[in-house]
């Protein structure tokens, strides 16, 4: 759902670097679990707001910028069970994450492995056999997402 920035200030508030749609998406939950796959801790929300085109916040017990410093680089994540459901044939980026991708020849291109936000528009990592490829993920690329089977279906060549 996010990542925390730089420290904001001395009294622990920090920069938000949101993968939401909306800037201040994360403000509308109360607790954030913070660290890295597979070890999260939970925190209570003490403030946020949004200054200078940033969403920034402070947690309960982060009261000073060393303490916000030491969650510098922290994944931020919600529970899956208190996320909206998405529209049909709209995804969590985190369901993206493990998919195999293949294109219209059925050659195997790799596994996605991140995603990137670019401002233009999303772009799929995906780590092949022998290299790494940049997708983007646009309409006329990503053909088909399969989440049952594991798969997306992409126009992309293995020589891209």
């Amino acid at each position: 759902m996010g990542r925390v920035s730089a420290p904001y200030g001395v009294r622990g508030w920090f920069r938000v670097q949101g993968f939401t749609g909306e800037l201040d998406g994360l403000a509308a939950y109360p607790r954030w679990w913070l660290g890295h796959e597979p070890s999260y801790r939970e925190y209570a929300v003490a403030e946020w707001r949004v200054h200078g085109g940033a969403l920034v916040a402070r947690l309960e017990g982060v009261n000073d910028r060393t303490e916000a410093e030491a969650l510098w680089g922290l994944d931020i994540a919600i529970p899956r069970d208190q996320l909206p459901p998405v529209a049909e044939n709209e995804f969590y980026w985190a369901d993206l994450i493990g998919l195999e991708v293949v294109n219209l020849q059925g050659e195997r291109l790799g596994q996605v492995v991140d995603m990137i936000e670019t401002g233009a528009n999303d772009v799929m990592v995906v780590q092949g056999a022998e290299r790494q490829q940049l997708i983007p993920y646009l309409q006329d690329v990503i053909l088909q997402v399969v989440l049952k089977e594991g798969r997306v279906l992409v126009d992309w060549g293995l020589d891209y």
